[in-house]
């Protein structure tokens, strides 16, 4: 992932607050197996320090590229826009002289993925998830053994990953004037389409902690 210098994450602070404001979906990318192209498996997953934990039915192809090579790529995107390219002409420029782009924030984690297929460390694995997707515990006990996740735990494999890096991009024009910046903003927010009011609100955040860039 390309990142100019007014795009990156300000701190670990910023990535991290996104991703727990709700940000718990994204893709494995895991490398082919020879002569075969990258395996990509979108998924839900929950993470604590310094890893990510996830599940995939036992069937998926991941798998045996995993276990060819465990080296692997976790992408969260989100709060992303097109922004047209009269948006983002200069003053003195014809508005239809002006260059398009997207807008958006994307955590990438590189990892070293260990799968887990002892079944009380799967059992382990899904009620940690189920306390981040479930909290208010509206579901049956999870434990090998006893119905009804028992007897499902062979039909899934688990997957820890342990974090070796992580690069953050967040990409809202932070190298132009503070003007443009809001002016884009404000649009995004009259236009209200996908995700055009929380890229917006991410720009206007961006701009109170940078205010004008400068290298």
């Amino acid at each position: 992932m390309f990142i100019q210098p007014w795009d990156a994450s300000l701190d670990e602070a910023e990535w991290q607050s996104w991703i727990a404001a709700g940000h718990d979906f994204g893709v494995l990318a895991v490398n082919g197996l020879p002569g075969r192209p990258p395996v990509a498996v979108p998924t839900h997953f929950t993470g604590e320090p310094g890893r990510l934990l996830i599940h995939l039915a036992r069937p998926n192809p991941a798998w045996q590229a995993i276990e060819n090579c465990p080296d692997v790529l976790f992408t969260v995107f989100g709060d992303y826009a097109f922004v047209p390219g009269p948006w983002r002409a200069k003053p003195d420029t014809p508005p239809t002289e002006g260059v398009p782009t997207s807008y958006y924030t994307a955590v990438q984690f590189t990892c070293r993925a260990h799968i887990l297929d002892d079944p009380e460390a799967k059992a382990e694995l899904l009620r940690r998830q189920m306390a981040h997707f479930q909290p208010d515990g509206d579901h049956a006990p999870i434990a090998a053994g006893l119905p009804p996740y028992g007897r499902m735990l062979s039909g899934i494999r688990g997957l820890r990953l342990d974090v070796t890096e992580v690069r953050a991009k967040f990409k809202y024009d932070d190298h132009k004037p503070v003007e443009h910046r809001t002016a884009v903003a404000s649009r995004l927010s009259a236009r209200a389409q996908g995700l055009d009011l929380p890229t917006a609100a991410q720009q206007r955040r961006r701009l109170d902690r940078i205010g004008p860039w400068r290298p």
